[in-house]
């Protein structure tokens, strides 16, 4: 059992660091506890290492994305759904992008092996929603889909942002043509 108040912590110390490192990926720890609004003792007790604090924050932002899936899905058709979902995604991989530059290459590989899972399963449910209602292809692959859209969030955003464009193309890849 984790007393309420270690949660509030733990919570308050990851939307800290989230904010932080998305600003300036060089942010150090006590910055971030600052931040935060506790002790040194407190975030090396709940984030031990640099890197397991970068590495919670992207679990934390991955669990809030998939976490969307069935509200996405009870208030919208499927490919709208998908639409949004990947817009999300996209917006917080750009976020995350400086975030990377705070791990080391073992962080990326947990980062890869930890959010894989879930952000496929997500996909999965989208898509097979939409294959069941008749609007996405029958062939269509999470995996497939997950490789497409990485170029979204890479895609330059500057002078214009090419990635609502981008996306509007796969998702009428997907679409069922009658």
């Amino acid at each position: 059992m984790i007393r309420s108040d270690a949660r509030e912590n733990r919570a308050r110390i990851l939307a800290a660091a989230r904010e932080a490192l998305a600003a300036d990926a060089g942010t150090s720890m006590n910055q971030i506890s600052q931040r935060a609004g506790v002790g040194a003792g407190t975030l090396y007790r709940n984030f031990p290492t640099r890197e397991s604090l970068v590495l919670a924050v992207y679990q934390d932002e991955v669990a809030r994305i998939t976490g969307t899936v069935q509200d996405l899905l009870a208030q919208l058709p499927p490919l709208e759904a998908l639409r949004h979902w990947t817009t999300d995604l996209v917006e917080a991989m750009r976020r995350k992008h400086g975030l990377g530059d705070a791990l080391g290459p073992g962080a990326h590989q947990a980062i890869s092996e930890q959010s894989y899972g879930p952000v496929i399963a997500a996909i999965t449910q989208l898509l097979d929603a939409g294959k069941k209602d008749g609007s996405i292809r029958p062939d269509a692959d999470p995996g497939d889909f997950l490789h497409l859209t990485g170029a979204l969030w890479r895609a330059a955003s500057s002078p214009e942002d090419r990635a609502p464009h981008m996306l509007a193309l796969i998702l009428d890849g997907l679409r069922t043509h009658r």
